[in-house]
């Protein structure tokens, strides 16, 4: 069985979004650190969740193991 390409290059395609996510919520934390630390754990908790892993995340950890986006 010869190795698939779509695992490296999606460790690479995660690797780039997470990188980018951290540098948008780092942006957002002059504004967000000066809210209540529930409405900061609110804000972190959905953005990590939704963002990573609801969009782009399942689709691409999907695609590594399959080849299919859907």
């Amino acid at each position: 069985m010869t190795p698939s390409w779509r695992k490296p290059v999606g460790m690479l395609i995660l690797l780039a979004l997470i990188a980018i996510w951290v540098v948008l919520v780092a942006s957002l934390s002059p504004i967000v650190g000066g809210w209540h630390w529930l409405l900061q754990l609110g804000f972190y908790l959905v953005a990590g969740v939704v963002w990573l892993w609801l969009m782009p995340m399942r689709r691409l950890l999907l695609w590594m193991e399959t080849g299919r986006w859907r």
